[in-house]
This record gives structure tokens, sequence and C-alpha cells, in this order.
């Protein structure tokens, strides 16, 4: 079957080609009896095999001429390139098969996952946007999985790369651009360009997807902060546009905030809520970070690449430079990670912006395109939500990657919760029973436990690749790795249980561990009064249910307790993480001795005494050379 749902069919063309060549195939085995064999068996040793057969034959039944054995070689070779050609077109229809094969067996599950989901019996006209974004998203994910390596293993400090697009053109296409922020154009930058627009064309298409959804949040808080619009295109440097990215060095979110640049800029982290995973809240923070840069540097690619390194090092490097506030003028002197910053960000403007002439189409993601949002002052799951409205878990983590444990703790304040348009209605419709579903189930005494003490579960799922020995078969293999046959047939597009000596099989491993979080990740940021939701309101206002038009059944009024007291245990459990939290990083004041300098004393020889650096004596004490003076009074820090 193919993408369409229609039969794959060779070509009649195609089919008079295949047999023509079987049957120049089966002529070659009477005249020259071992060619066929020669073809697929040992192809490195072909013309000594030919000349050994031909010998073999001569000393036999007849004796060949010259003439006759050259004509037959001829004959070999021509059978030879024709099998090889056969060999290369039907290895390229197993490939095209097999990956519709194995894409109709996950759309198939994925179909059977929705019509549980819609209570079954799925019709042509049932596929809503919801449906049709789940398949969408299998595809999207499988395109993702091959080329998620793309644009990586390049060292773009010694690349040079080439393309067909003149000079001339990059700067004409970058003039017509009309950016509010000045555009460089030199050799490093150039890679970059070619580098987004060239060698990397489906992440970009992925991110020009994501971008559809993305970045009209951007601008509008850009606009609302009398910022570029342009700098939306620093979270594609930051994160590829991936809200729940996480950095070697602990940066999260799209826009890559350190824990405590993330509370200083009013971000909350708890033990529930990490809001740098918040696409509009840390945007809202971007745009107060990159305010104050611009403040301070008064030009933007000194403020931008003071958002990846720190206004210390840039003003580090802009003293190194003589005081010159140019970024070419810097350049050699900002850390090596934050040089290709600012022609990067170019880079990324330039391939969003000429992406078409480039060959690059957006891809379809499974995003809805309008999003209402509500506002909770209660306690509230996501599975509650999930198994009341309809709304897949992968949804609401996707529109809502903020709420780490999938709890919205709408007791300690007001949060936001994001619901694709389509289940408005029937939200509103379903409030009191979405609140009080399953609670005391849910809201355990257990599972907040481990929520306050940082302790999840989480299973993964690793791949390891097997190389199958002599005696090996897929039941064997199965039984050691704990799986099945049919999964071991399915993840390596097996047909049959046939397996060879040295073959290669992915093997998939679901493992599920028990994890505890570090101590700073409970630790919660000040609250920031002015971030607000830029989402789009929805188009039937949200409100808390009118309880006192509600007359609750017993059960109800009981869940509602427990809701209650769930709420006051973890209300407790937020203020003691941040009362703990406070109190671990309260700013120390540091102890000093006073030394006076006697004769013969160095710098060299006061560190070693007191345990310190030289540096840490000088830059205390604001000395810039080696030289100290008979009588002078040095602050050196205690260890």
């Amino acid at each position: 079957m193919n993408r369409n749902g229609h039969t794959a069919i060779i070509p009649h063309s195609l089919k008079g080609r295949f047999m023509a060549l079987l049957m120049a195939a089966s002529l070659s085995l009477f005249i020259v009896p071992d060619a066929f064999s020669q073809v697929f068996k040992n192809r490195t040793q072909r013309g000594t095999e030919t000349r050994q057969q031909n010998q073999s034959s001569s000393q036999g039944q007849f004796r060949l001429t010259p003439k006759k054995r050259q004509d037959l070689q001829k004959q070999n070779e021509d059978i030879t390139r024709k099998l090889d050609s056969l060999e290369r077109v039907i290895e390229e229809y197993e490939t095209i098969i097999h990956a519709n094969d194995s894409l109709a067996e996950e759309l198939l599950e994925r179909y059977n996952d929705n019509e549980n989901i819609l209570g079954g019996n799925l019709r042509p006209d049932d596929y809503t946007p919801d449906v049709t974004d789940s398949l969408l998203s299998i595809w999207y994910l499988h395109r993702q999985a091959r080329m998620s390596r793309e644009g990586e293993n390049y060292d773009m400090d010694t690349e040079k790369f080439t393309s067909n697009v003149p000079d001339n053109v990059f700067l004409q296409r970058l003039s017509k651009m009309n950016s509010y922020i000045t555009l460089p154009y030199n050799q490093t930058v150039k890679n970059y360009m070619i580098l987004y627009a060239e060698r990397m064309p489906s992440k970009m298409s992925a991110m020009l997807g994501l971008a559809q959804y993305y970045f009209p949040i951007f601008e509008e808080t850009f606009n609302r902060h009398g910022l570029p619009e342009e700098l939306k295109y620093m979270a594609v440097i930051e994160s590829a546009l991936n809200p729940i990215a996480v950095s070697r060095a602990g940066a999260k979110g799209m826009w890559q905030f350190m824990h405590a640049t993330a509370k200083d800029y009013g971000l909350k982290i708890n033990s529930f809520v990490d809001e740098r995973l918040d696409p509009v809240k840390s945007a809202e923070a971007a745009a107060r970070f990159l305010e104050d840069s611009y403040r301070i540097f008064g030009d933007w690619n000194l403020a931008i690449s003071s958002y990846n390194c720190g206004s210390g090092n840039v003003n580090k490097a802009i003293r190194r430079a003589g005081g010159n506030k140019d970024f070419w003028s810097i350049y050699e002197y900002l850390p090596k990670e934050t040089r290709g910053y600012v022609p990067a960000f170019v880079g990324a403007m330039y391939a969003f912006t000429y992406y078409r002439e480039h060959g690059i189409s957006p891809d379809a993601v499974a995003l809805p395109a309008h999003v209402d949002t509500f506002e909770v002052h209660k306690m509230l799951h996501f599975r509650q939500i999930s198994e009341v409205v309809g709304i897949p878990m992968e949804t609401l983590r996707d529109l809502n990657p903020q709420y780490i444990h999938d709890v919205i703790p709408g007791t300690e304040d007001t949060y936001i919760l994001r619901l694709p348009y389509q289940y408005t209605t029937a939200f509103i419709d379903k409030e009191d029973e979405v609140y009080n579903y399953k609670t005391e189930e849910i809201f355990s005494p257990a599972t907040l436990e481990n929520i306050k003490n940082g302790v999840t579960t989480t299973s993964t799922t690793s791949r390891i690749t097997y190389r199958v020995k002599k005696g090996d078969t897929l039941g064997k293999i199965a039984s050691r790795y704990h799986v099945t046959i049919n999964q071991i047939k399915s993840w390596n597009n097996l047909r049959s249980t046939n397996i060879k000596i040295g073959q290669r099989l992915v093997i998939q491993q679901r493992t599920t561990t028990t994890t505890s979080s570090p101590s700073s990740s409970s630790s919660t940021s000040s609250q920031s009064s002015s971030t607000q939701s830029t989402t789009a309101k929805p188009a039937v206002q949200a409100s808390q249910p009118d309880t006192s038009k509600v007359v609750p059944s017993e059960p109800s009024k009981d869940a509602s307790e427990a809701t209650d007291k769930a709420a006051a245990d973890v209300k407790a459990q937020i203020e003691e993480a941040e009362k703990q939290a406070a109190e671990k990083e309260a700013p120390k004041e540091p102890e000093f001795v006073t030394h006076t300098v006697k004769k013969g004393d160095t710098l060299s020889g006061l560190a070693k005494r007191y345990g310190v650096t030289i540096a840490e004596i000088k830059d205390n004490n604001k000395i810039k050379g080696n030289n100290i003076m008979l009588g002078q009074k040095l602050r050196i820090p205690k260890k």
C-alpha cells in the first residue's frame, strides 16, 4: 500500500523489463554455467572465477577459441550489469514497501487509540481536528527521528560552506529584509545562512511548522514591550522551538533560562511548576531580559550576545577591545560559544525569510491553530481533564509543558490552563465533574509526598542493536530481552522469522525508573504580577462555576472536601519548599582577614599562606599588576 491507501503496482514497462532480465539471467545459466552465482555470491572475485570456469570447460567437453571466450566474457559482463541494475530496482521497491507497511501499522494503532477515545465506530466523517492531529504526529515524529542529527557535527569555526547562490544575491536578500537589527554579511555569517537554508532542510521544515504556532505568541509579546519582532528567531537558536529543551548546563525551556536568571525575571519554579517551560511566560521573561540588555549596551547585536553569555562577559570583551562596542570588534574576545550567536541569528532569520527559494516547505505539526485559556483556582490534574473531557494527555502536556507533574496547583496561586478550542464547551459543561473526578485517588498523600520530595516514576524506551550469532532464533532473542517475536519483527520490518548470522536487529527495551530531583528544582521564584497570558481569549469566556447555583450530592461534597484537604497539603508543602530555598540561597557575606604587607611578602606567598589564589587577592584589593608595597593593607578572603 502507498501513503494514499492504494496498492503499489509495478508499471507494465517495468514488468516487461523485469521478465526480460529474468530470461537473460536464465539464459546465462546455459551460456556460462556459474554466471548467476558469480553475481550474487562473490562479486570481488568475479574475473578470477570466470577465467577458472572457462579453463575448466575447455579442458572438459570442448575447447573454446580465444574469440569465443572473449564473446562469452562480454556477454557475462553485460548480464552482470543488467542484474546489478535489477537488484537496485528491487531494493528500492522493498524499501518503499517496508516503509509503507511500518507507517500503516502505526496509523492503524493510532486509529484504534482514537476509536477508544471517541467511543468506537469511528467513521470517515468522525475525523475531528484532534484525530487528524494525532495522525500527523506519527508522520512528524517519524521524520524528526530520522533527521534529528541534521545540522550537527559541523565545526563552524573552521567550516567553509559553499552554495549555488552567489554572494551578491545573499547580500541583496539581506538588504530586502529591512530588519531593525543590523544584519552583517561575511564568511562567518554566510556559513550560518547556508547551514540553516541548505544543510538541514528537514529540521528547518519542522521548525517552520512549529513557528506557525509559536511565533505569533512571541510577536505579540515583543510588540507589547516595544522590541523588534526579529528577536523571535533567538528561540530557534536557543532550542529549535522545543518548549521542554534542557541544556547540559541546566538551562530549560524554549528560551533556555538558568534557574537563578529565571527567578530574577519573575518565573515561578517549584515542586509543581516550572514556568521556564511555558512558551508564553518564558517569552515575557526573555523580552524583559533583552529590554534590560539593550538599555545597557545600546546595540542589539551586543544585547543578543549577552543573552547567551551574560552582560558581564560582553562588558569584559568590550574592555579588552579598548572600549569599542561593535560586535565584530569584540568578536575574538567573546567566549567561543558566543561568537557564533549573532551569525547564527542572521542565518536563522535569513532561512525563515527565504526558505521557499531554497526548496523548503513547513511541516504539518500536531498543534492546534486555536487555543483557549482558562484560569484555574483549584487543584487539577491532567488525568481528570483527559478522562472526563476526552482530551489526549499528550495534547495537554504539549500546550501546558510548565506543569512538570501534570498537576496544576490552583490553590497556591492563579494558573493558566490552555486547551484546544474544540474542547472549550465540553470543559465548561463538565467543569464540576472534572474537579471532583477521582480526587482521593489522584491527590493521595503518597502522590503528594513524592512530588514534594521530587520523586518521580518515569518509563523510558532505549534502543539497542543486536548482532545475530550462530544458533540464534527470534524466539531465543525475544526471550533474552523480554519482548515478543512480533515486536522484533515490527521493529525491523521482518516478514518472516528467518534471520541470518551477522544480521543486525533493533531491540527496544522499556524500563521504569524512580528518580529524585535535585533540591534546587523545588525552590520557587518570586511571583510575577505583570506576566499575563497572551493567548487569544476563548470564544466563550470560562469562569469558575457558580457553586451557589449547584446543589452537589453527598459524594460530590466528599470529593470537594478531599480536594480542599489535598490543596491545603500542597500549599503547605510549597511554602515549606520556598522557605528552605530562601534559607539555602540567602547570600552570605564573605569573611576577610586584613594583612599588613611586610618585607619579603609577595602575592604568591600570601596566596599560599592563606589558601587562596593570587587572582582573589588582586580582585578584592583592586590590584592591577603584581606589585605590593610595605605597610599596604590587604583584604584576604577566609577559607
